[in-house]
């Protein structure tokens, strides 16, 4: 089975699972992840987060972001552009105005509305969407490619925060040379240091 074939396997299955969470237990969950977040330096000390707007039965970011916003930092989210395959970024201030249904029903930032960001170093902080995590902070995405290719971009090294249900940690996934592994990955029941592993801290 290659790399490929196996990716697949595993982000169906955990999509899978992760459909069969109710939505209410899927919020309350949220929350608590939400608030392990906030609790970081990482997140303290940071001025700019770059988020996503979630869709399906995915980590609610948006309760995360409506606190990043409460917090006075600055949000940003990304917008696919279809032209370069590339995640654009944007600066929203409001998630009820600024943002709408976009490419595969996932709500981005409306350009009319939304500031375009170019400073890209200014970025303090990602929480980065995903399938699947490994403890070592690897990351299994929905096969788009869309985040690693922004990692790419970036001359700076800003936190990397993984936000998942704990269903979603598996013992191993499929790696590329391409792929980039997140710093934090933070579910209901731990918050997990993935570059040094001796500072995991189950909760």
């Amino acid at each position: 089975m290659n790399i490929q074939t196996r990716k697949q396997s595993l982000r169906q299955s955990i999509i899978a699972a992760r459909q069969k969470i109710v939505a209410t237990e899927s919020l309350r969950l949220s929350g608590l992840i939400t608030a392990r977040i906030c609790e970081l330096e990482a997140y303290r000390t940071a001025t700019t987060v770059l988020g996503y707007m979630n869709f399906g039965a995915e980590f609610a970011a948006e309760i995360f972001l409506q606190q990043v916003l409460r917090d006075g930092k600055q949000v940003l989210l990304p917008k696919v552009n279809r032209d370069s395959k590339q995640l654009d970024v944007y600066r929203v201030a409001d998630l009820a105005q600024d943002v709408a249904l976009g490419l595969w029903d996932i709500r981005e930032p409306l350009i009319e509305r939304c500031e375009k960001v170019e400073d890209l170093p200014s970025i303090d902080l990602i929480l980065l969407p995903g399938v699947a995590f490994g403890r070592d902070g690897a990351r299994l995405g929905y096969g788009g490619g869309f985040y690693d290719k922004l990692l790419a971009r970036l001359t700076t090294q800003p936190a990397l925060i993984a936000a998942a249900f704990a269903l979603q940690v598996v013992a191993q996934i499929p790696q590329e040379a391409t792929d980039r592994k997140t710093d934090w990955l933070i579910t209901e029941n731990e918050v997990i240091h993935c570059r040094d592993m001796a500072l995991q801290t189950p909760l």
